[in-house]
């Protein structure tokens, strides 16, 4: 019993080093050479060939293929990737991740400690960017081989240990049975290299064979798909088919080796002299293979999935639509600019919109598009910033540089609307979470402050659309209103909260929301003078 006890606390304590060596190989990698990374697969991804390519790489750079596709979908839900590039892309990133099986198939368990302290002194010891992450990656790496040393030596007393001998013979016999341990396994642990190495640990002890090995690698490629699965659960539609892909290529893959599984087996043997070495290359086999098979049937592989979640895409374009570099020193790169905020001022717009719905129901599932929205917002106000700079070089009459100026106002504005829509949202997430109640009168008054803060972004929205001084004027008087209404609803809270009749928990909350919105009138109103401006320079 005691001999039990001690190899489940070395196994466990070896797994913990392994996860732990990880995450600091993984970040490293990611802080070295991460930007470039997104950016690479922002770029080359264009076609299914090169998307392939291009997630094996970034993949087998970054050395974790859950961070690879919860990125993909976060592209897909952000509009940088279609549903095309993504599946491509996450096909690449199953076939790069076999490289770290390859690397710890080799028995170089002894040098996990010159790895750890070489990593170590660059990490602690080393101020420039370059060497200190790349001696976090080497941390990282070390400690992952002594995780794995650990876990390989936890499994030795095993050997003698029939009942799970029988075990790894059954899972040998019933494939079925080992990809399921392998797939429920890597769920819980959402690491398949975690899955993988551990089957080449007890294979080093001689302790598991290659069916049985095979078996659980394969079921490691489809408890992997978890982590994407997750991070789409709230995300958009074509994000949702992203994850729901990744699954369904694994399923695919799974599958096949079932039909295929003595032919594999024979071929995979012929692949290296040790268990260990067969195991790290069939993995590679499976996924290169299952890629190759599926690749020729790729359209109708992204039919597939498009049938299977159904529903509109509900992307947003991130990048500008309006912003063309070859109309700088042109009128209309103003008009350009002009329409671009007006795309950005309709997303901030709706994100307090969203943000207040889902703070007044108590429904976060609401919130779906809201951090896309913000990203988009983001990311346009920095791009017609350095537009709008561009333009104000060349050269330009009074009124056109006012003009300039002005957008560049508002786009700050706007960017501000989108943050208080934030704040609202991140409100709506502490309600939901806590199940605290809004009273009947407290809703009623949001409401209320809520559609005068709304008509006055819609009213600004239409005046900044049609360059309308008149309308914008208009709007400048309603922030005396919304002033006056914050004062009256907050005063009346306080009331109901000395009385009992809210709970302070709640107040808290509701009293934030009513200043954000708050917030939101007063940016509206300096969108409001800046129309009213641009319209006077005409």
């Amino acid at each position: 019993m005691t001999s039990g006890v001690q190899v489940v606390v070395q196994l466990f304590g070896g797994l913990g080093i392994f996860f732990l060596g990880m995450h600091l190989m993984s970040d490293g990698l990611q802080k070295a050479a991460g930007e470039r990374m997104r950016r690479i697969l922002e770029l080359f991804t264009s076609r299914p060939l090169k998307a392939v390519l291009t997630g094996a790489g970034v993949t087998a750079v970054l050395q974790s293929s859950s961070t690879v596709t919860v990125m993909i979908v976060g592209f897909v839900n952000s509009g940088l990737m279609n549903l095309t590039q993504a599946l491509g892309t996450i096909m690449g990133a199953n076939i790069g991740t076999t490289i770290t099986a390859q690397i710890v198939s080799f028995n170089i368990y002894s040098l996990a400690l010159p790895f750890i302290g070489l990593g170590a002194l660059l990490y602690f010891f080393t101020q420039k960017k370059l060497p200190r992450y790349g001696g976090k990656s080497t941390l990282g790496f070390g400690l992952l081989l002594l995780g794995l040393s650990t876990m390989s030596g936890a499994v030795d007393p095993l050997k003698t240990y029939q009942p799970f001998l029988d075990l790894l013979v059954l899972l040998g016999r019933r494939p079925l049975l080992g990809v399921l341990a392998g797939a429920v396994f890597t769920a819980i642990v959402q690491s398949s290299s975690a899955t993988t190495g551990l089957a080449i640990a007890l294979a080093w002890q001689g302790i598991i064979d290659l069916p049985a090995g095979l078996a659980i690698a394969v079921g490691a490629n489809i408890g992997t798909c978890v982590t994407a699965l997750l991070a789409s659960v709230t995300a958009g539609t074509a994000a949702r088919r992203a994850g729901i892909g990744h699954l369904l290529f694994n399923v695919l893959g799974t599958i096949m080796f079932m039909v295929l599984r003595i032919p594999f087996t024979n071929l995979v043997e012929l692949t290296g002299t040790t268990v260990p070495r067969q195991l790290a290359n069939a993995h590679t086999l499976f996924n290169v293979g299952t890629t190759l098979i599926l690749f020729p049937f790729f359209p109708f592989f992204v039919k597939l999935v498009t049938s299977l979640v159904p529903g509109e895409d509900e992307l947003i374009d991130l990048k500008p639509m309006y912003l063309d570099e070859r109309m700088i020193g042109t009128p209309g790169a103003l008009l350009a600019a002009q329409k671009e905020v007006l795309r950005m001022t309709r997303l901030s717009t709706d994100m307090v919109d969203q943000a207040v719905a889902a703070f007044k129901n108590g429904d976060v599932a609401q919130l779906r598009q809201l951090e896309q929205r913000e990203e988009v917002v983001n990311t346009l106000e920095k791009a017609i910033t350095a537009y709008l700079a561009k333009a104000n070089q060349e050269s330009m009459n009074v009124e056109q540089a006012r003009r300039v100026i002005n957008l560049m106002h508002i786009v700050n504005d706007v960017e501000r609307i989108g943050d208080h829509a934030v704040n609202i949202a991140e409100l709506a997430q502490i309600r939901a979470g806590e199940n605290l109640e809004l009273s009947e009168t407290a809703v009623k008054d949001l409401e209320q402050m809520h559609g005068e803060v709304m008509r006055m972004c819609r009213g600004v929205l239409e005046a900044l659309e049609q360059d309308n001084p008149r309308q914008a004027e208009d709007i400048i008087v309603l922030d005396d209103v919304v002033d006056d209404l914050e004062k009256i609803y907050r005063a009346n809270h306080i009331q109901r909260l000395n009385l009992g009749v809210c709970d302070p928990e709640i107040g808290v909350l509701f009293l934030d929301a009513l200043s954000n919105l708050e917030r939101v009138a007063d940016h509206a109103t300096n969108i409001a003078e800046a129309v009213a401006d641009i319209a006077f320079a005409k």
